[in-house]
């Protein structure tokens, strides 16, 4: 029989794991069983081998080979090299030998054919073509008889065969590791038959529980796929094993038998018998006690759909809004319950934290002590040495001895110097259990920053869910809010009493008041304001629900995803463009990371010239430009929401105002246009230096954006709207069409996006984002950028009917986005594809438009004008 124990890489969401399978060959079908122990009645799946391929590469590991069919790919690892061949050999053998009896090719031969063959070179691997597989199959035989072809490699009896079923099977580090949780049924129905071990438990149909549901209604498709086609093939209609599987199956517990069967049959001695009833016993007891944690496992997971499924029915099946603003106020009470269950962890937190002060102070005072006991030390081995050393001396010369040094002195240097040993072994003595008490407070340090940690993470989920339920309270009082008028005088009065509650509520006063994992401060770390700062008095509990919702999703995803990306941006050294750091940079620059690239992308494109912005300057200073008045007088209107540019008495408006001259010296075509000072406000934000700031903008103005972007005419400005509304119809049809049938021209609210590049439009963690990605692809990304804001309101626009409505909801619209994750997977993910090519195409098709639209337009006003001079006023 070909037969054992081979583990089996499987996936679990992201982590990957080896699981231990027993593997057995069914002849009839040319498939391989696998189970997760060689008592099992039912197979976890089944792998097809009529069409599948093997692979042994050398860099997956010692005895790691992959068995690839027209589905997916096997990884399985078996305990040594001998047993890896031998699994090999004998898995294409039999394979063969199965297609040859059927007489026909294995399953998919009109594809290329790549059978690696073991024994003919290192890696194994033979290849053939279509062309001569008719050739390859039947000269293949001859070739094993006559050549030693495919020499046997030796049955490793300790890992494969009927004997391995009777052997332990390998453990793993916990019990519930090795448990396949996607079909826990099939599990609960082995586990019962191995510690039953008696047929009179499986009655006419051959189980013990009814698995129907659960064969007609698979819940999950993962590494365990092939298990329900497995099954389904010896299943009859109403459930039962039909006479064919139950006799396999029969007759493959007969073979391997219970653990230790065999060896029952063999020992006489009785001593040995009763030790292998005993690891029965332990192997049983931990076969229960795992399938116990599932069966828990499972309750608690059903408990908690059902208690979800009752409050939502209760919630829905209300008859009267008296009864829902009552499950409200539940809700209230479950959120205080959470709040007191924060402070008691925060309180535990805070005592831990104590403690581990304590035992650093202990720590610091043992280390003190063992410095001044090392340094006493030290002074009396100098000691030693030098009584030592005038001993040797004394003792060279006799003559001097017998002058000099009496017997008795002698004798009591000698006493001296025993007692110091007595005093070095008492210290090194004490030494040793000094250096053991710092082990264990070490090791009692490390267990409380351990739990500190754990205590984090916990705070940190809470605290995220804390905050989805009071978004979610939020948003009942604002749709509350919005029906006032139809509410009676009595629930009205309650709901505005709530909205005032609400509205006295401070992110800041509460992140000072108690322990906050992710604060949210009123600026971040530019200086820009995280909570909008709405005048309308019903857009305030608005801002309310959009600050719960930004800290929420930075809890959420802080251990998750700015942590792995930190990481990721920590580990690189030189920057070089490559695909990879593409990626990285769509995902988002950590802020300890993005001066240095940004001031990587604008040198790769834009080289400083020494000395330039100093003598630009000195130029400004001496020539006032004419674009000075202009520039002055946007300066107060720059960046309100951000500290540094709030005042007109910031430190950064000068720098600001000196960039701005600069740059209307460095390109007198353009000298200055509205919008520049937006853009160089955010560099000089970024990169702290003025003249970094400067080359920015340069790069940004001269290589980033098209020719004529900031002309007196604008006029490639205008191309880049009618270019996206083509897009826009393009990629958004529906909304399109909505905004046509309103009469909505978008161009009045995204003109102002392409021109500063979304700057006073998203909140600034977005923001920055989306520059990080526009420095180093370019102009298409605002394209990209432009048409995921309207995909991720898309549903929000189409509910609205009204010109007016809609015109007030896009003033305001891209300020309510606070899923930066969920934004920028819309632009580069479900926009694609979106070449440069196209893009080029459509301006140059507009430009040639608008161009003639401008030169039609001259001519009809220089008719107008002749026609006036002609006729007089």
């Amino acid at each position: 029989k070909l037969c054992g124990y081979l583990n089996k890489l499987g996936i679990k969401g992201p982590i990957k794991t080896w699981k231990s399978r027993w593997f057995f060959y069914d002849e009839n079908k040319c498939r391989l069983l696998y189970y997760r122990t060689a008592q099992d009645i039912n197979p976890l799946g089944s792998i097809d081998l009529s069409s599948a391929s093997f692979d042994c590469k050398m860099e997956n590991g010692e005895g790691v080979f992959e068995i690839r069919t027209p589905s997916r790919a096997f990884t399985l690892k078996a305990i040594s090299k001998q047993a890896m061949m031998y699994w090999l050999q004998q898995l294409q053998m039999r394979r063969w030998e199965f297609c040859n009896t059927l007489s026909r090719f294995p399953v998919g031969s009109s594809q290329l054919v790549n059978e690696p063959l073991v024994g003919r070179t290192s890696r194994g691997i033979l290849s053939c073509s279509f062309a001569f597989v008719s050739y390859f199959v039947f000269t293949f035989v001859d070739v094993i008889d006559n050549e030693d072809f495919l020499p046997l490699v030796k049955t490793p009896t300790e890992a494969v065969g009927l004997k391995a079923a009777s052997l332990p099977a390998p453990q793993t580090s916990t019990a519930l590791q090795n448990i396949s949780l996607k079909h826990p049924w099939t599990e609960l129905q082995n586990t019962v038959y191995n510690i039953c071990g008696s047929k009179q438990l499986w009655g006419s149909n051959g189980n013990v529980f009814s698995f129907d549901e659960f064969q007609e209604h698979p819940e999950n498709v993962d590494e365990e796929q092939e298990a329900e086609g497995a099954v389904k093939e010896g299943t009859l209609e109403d459930g039962r094993m039909g006479p064919r599987l139950n006799w396999i199956r029969k007759a493959r517990w007969m073979n391997s038998g219970f653990p230790g069967s065999e060896e029952l049959s063999r020992e006489k001695n009785s001593a040995d018998k009763v030790s292998v009833l005993q690891q029965q016993i332990l192997t049983l007891t931990e076969e229960v006690k795992s399938q116990k944690e599932l069966v828990k496992l499972l309750h608690k997971a059903l408990e908690a759909a059902q208690q979800e499924k009752r409050v939502s029915s209760m919630y829905l099946t209300a008859a009267e809004d008296k009864d829902r603003l009552e499950l409200v106020r539940h809700k209230v009470r479950q959120i205080a319950d959470l709040t007191s269950r924060l402070e008691a962890l925060e309180q535990e937190k805070k005592e831990l934290e104590q403690i581990l002060t304590l035992r650093d102070s202990h720590i610091q005072e043992l280390k003190e002590h063992v410095q001044l006991l090392m340094e006493k030390n030290h002074a009396k081995q100098e000691v030693i040495m030098t009584l030592t050393e005038q001993m040797a001396r004394e003792l060279s010369d006799p003559l001097q001895e017998a002058n000099t040094i009496t017997v008795e002195t002698l004798y009591k240097q000698q006493e001296e110097i025993e007692h110091l040993k007595d005093d070095i072994d008492a210290y090194k003595t004490q030494n040793q259990f000094l250096n053991s008490e710092i082990h264990q407070v070490t090791r009692l340090w490390t267990s409380v920053a351990e739990n500190e940690k754990a205590l984090l993470m916990k705070c940190a989920c809470l605290q995220a869910r804390n905050c989805q339920m009071e978004s979610k309270y939020l948003t009942v009082l604002r749709k509350l809010q919005e029906t006032l008028p139809d509410l009676p005088n009595s629930h009205a009065e309650l709901v505005k009493s709530l909205i005032q509650e609400a509205l006295q509520w401070d992110v800041k006063e509460e992140a000072e008041e108690g322990f906050n994992l992710n604060p949210v401060s009123e600026y971040d770390e530019y200086g820009f304001m995280t909570v909008p700062d709405y005048e309308i008095e019903d857009w305030k509990l608005l801002a309310k629900i959009q600050a719960l919702e930004i800290k929420s999703n930075k809890l959420r995803s802080q251990e998750i995803v700015e942590k792995p990306l930190r990481d990721r941006w920590n580990s690189i050294g030189e920057l070089n463009p490559s695909g990879e750091l593409k990626s990285l940079i769509r995902s988002g620059i950590p802020a300890e990371h993005r001066q240095r690239v940004w001031r990587w992308m604008v040198s790769r494109h834009c080289s400083p010239v020494p000395g330039h912005y100093p003598r630009l300057l000195e130029q400004s200073r001496g020539t006032e430009h004419p674009a000075c008045r202009q520039i002055e007088l946007d300066l107060p209107r720059t960046l309100t929401n951000n500290r540094h540019f709030s005042s007109p008495t910031s430190p950064l408006i000068p720098r600001l105002r000196r960039v701005l001259l600069a740059f209307s010296w460095h390109n007198p075509a353009i000298g200055y246009c509205q919008g520049l000072n937006r853009l160089a406000a955010v560099a000089l934000l970024v990169l702290e230096d003025e003249e970094s700031a400067f080359w920015c903008l340069v790069y940004i103005v001269e290589n980033l954006m098209p020719a004529d972007y900031y002309s007196d005419t604008l006029i490639t400005s205008q191309v880049d709207q009618r270019v996206f509304k083509d897009f826009l119809s393009d990629k958004l049809p529906r909304l399109m069409a909505h905004f046509e049938q309103y009469r909505i021209d978008v161009s009045l609210i995204t003109f102002n996006w392409f021109l500063v590049a979304f700057v006073d439009s998203l909140v600034s963690d977005i923001l920055l984002r989306v520059w990080d990605a526009f420095l180093y692809e370019g102009t298409k990304v605002i394209f990209r950028y432009a048409l995921a804001i309207f995909k991720y309101n898309e549903e929000e626009i189409l509910r609205i009917h009204d010109s007016v409505e809609i015109y007030q909801y896009l003033r305001f619209f891209t300020r309510m986005i606070t899923d930066g994750r969920k934004l920028m997977n819309i632009a580069f993910n479900d926009l694609n594809p979106f070449p440069m090519k196209l893009l080029r195409n459509r301006r140059s098709m507009h430009r040639e438009e608008l161009e003639a639209e401008l030169c039609e337009l001259e001519q009809i006003k220089a008719a107008y004008v002749k026609e006036r001079a002609e006729h007089g006023p």
